[in-house]
């Protein structure tokens, strides 16, 4: 279900500052975390708890350590504390289910937090992930339009893994089919991290006597693993390789030439919104009466959703002044290392 243009999904979530604000407070919002792995999730958690406190309302919070049981209990903890309102960044999609279930049941509203929680009474806030896969592919592509392509996945119990890759294929389906590229390596990272994305690297250069043109890696995370294993083999820089989160030492990756793109997904505006909506929420208002909301069922049980995606921006070498100029990122975090006049942002 596409028919939402890019524009409203940028949009959608500035017009929810116009009266959230006004709306709830005095409530207590929790916000249960899959963990703290990725740089960008301490980002997104400042950016809930300055816009849960200036509409007057209470950030909670817990951390799951990336396990799926501990978010069902830390869920359980946050209901048993006075939530209002909760947001999930899940673990498990699946296995999460159960909480947000007994959350429902008990009248607490539930915003899922980037991460699809595919149930009806369940509000999903994202980027476009589809999008997210088809820019990576495509900054891939331009640079490498055919040989042999690895695809290091996303955690296989996300379903943003999924989201992404099919969006990869979107944009290299056509070239498949010809030939023009070959896919000689495909995997899931589990629990999306850096090592286990090196290791399938690894083992992808070895079965293939390093014979690989191309890398879609799906987050900085897992792009810097391949990076690894493809540095120990003397081939950093010469492979592009794509990623999302707009990572700080990715965007460093990107000035020195070792990664070639990484989406960035303003996680200050994703948190931003997500408590406006949870405040929205917490002071009565329906799914369907969030401002912004838009239905969607592209969930792979096809489930129709109220949800707000917003639009991501992918950052290569030649708009890296972007990141810098909306204060993402210093200036010096990005360019360092980077020989004087080969990057334009680092002049």
């Amino acid at each position: 279900m596409k028919q939402f243009a890019t524009a409203l999904l940028a949009g959608a979530a500035l017009s929810l500052t116009l009266s959230a604000a006004a709306l709830a407070e005095g409530k207590t919002v929790g916000v249960s975390w899959s963990n703290f792995q990725e740089e960008r999730w301490k980002t997104d958690e400042a950016a809930i708890k300055a816009a849960l406190e200036a509409a007057g309302n209470k950030y909670i919070s817990a951390d799951a350590q990336s396990s799926a049981s501990k978010q069902l209990t830390d869920v359980e903890a946050l209901i048993a504390q006075g939530a209002d309102a909760l947001i999930i960044l899940a673990q498990d999609a699946s296995a999460i289910g159960p909480a947000v279930e007994k959350a429902v049941a008990e009248g607490i509203p539930v915003v899922g937090y980037d991460r699809l929680i595919e149930n009806a009474d369940a509000f999903y806030l994202t980027f476009d992930n589809k999008e997210v896969g088809r820019l990576q592919a495509k900054a891939v592509f331009d640079v490498q339009p055919e040989g042999n392509y690895v695809f290091i996945k996303g955690n296989g119990a996300d379903p943003n893994a999924d989201f992404l890759f099919a969006g990869q294929m979107e944009v290299l389906k056509e070239a498949i089919d010809s030939g023009k590229i070959k896919n000689v390596g495909e995997a899931y990272t589990d629990g999306w991290l850096p090592a286990n994305a090196q290791r399938n690297m690894e083992q992808f250069l070895t079965a293939n006597d390093n014979n690989v043109d191309a890398v879609v890696a799906s987050n900085d995370g897992t792009a810097g693993g391949a990076i690894a294993a493809l540095e120990a083999q003397g081939l950093a820089g010469s492979v592009p390789v794509s990623g999302q989160d707009g990572d700080h030492a990715a965007l460093n990756r990107i000035a020195l030439g070792t990664q070639t793109v990484s989406v960035w997904k303003d996680s200050r505006e994703l948190g931003k919104a997500a408590a406006e909506i949870a405040n929205q929420l917490a002071d009565g208002k329906s799914l369907e009466e969030v401002e912004g909301a838009v239905k969607w069922s592209d969930g792979p049980n096809g489930i129709e959703m109220n949800a707000i995606f917003l639009a991501p921006n992918p950052i290569t070498k030649d708009n890296l002044a972007t990141v810098i100029d909306a204060g993402w990122v210093s200036k010096d975090v990005v360019c360092q290392g980077v020989q004087a006049g080969t990057v334009a942002a680092c002049d």
